[in-house]
């Protein structure tokens, strides 16, 4: 599925025990274009992964997606938004340009 970068969307903090909010941030929330889906998504990468500041239109990839739902019930039936979370968002080549740790080991054996 090719996705392009658009822009960092927001930033999750942490809430404190009091219910305010801390300045810890939790987890970054990217627009990316698809063209699969013919829309906008909104990703969530973990805000132990640096701050990405990619090219507007740049080719982007994920690493390890997890899609998932969340349903809101109504009157008629229900609400249903997509969500989607990864452990990092790359430059397309840049996956294809680091080396494969298992063909190391392998040829170090």
């Amino acid at each position: 599925m090719e996705m392009k970068y658009s822009a960092l969307r927001r930033e999750v903090r942490i809430q404190n025990e009091d219910g305010t909010v801390s300045e810890e941030i939790k987890e970054r929330t990217y627009d990316l274009k698809s063209k699969g889906q013919g829309r906008m998504i909104r990703e969530s990468i973990p805000a132990s992964v640096s701050l990405k500041e990619f090219d507007y239109n740049a080719r982007v990839e994920l690493i390890n997606p997890v899609a998932d739902t969340v349903a809101t019930a109504t009157y008629m039936g229900a609400d249903v938004d997509w969500y989607i979370k990864a452990d990092d968002i790359i430059l397309e080549n840049s996956a294809r340009n680091q080396p494969n740790p298992s063909k190391q080991n392998h040829e170090e054996k």
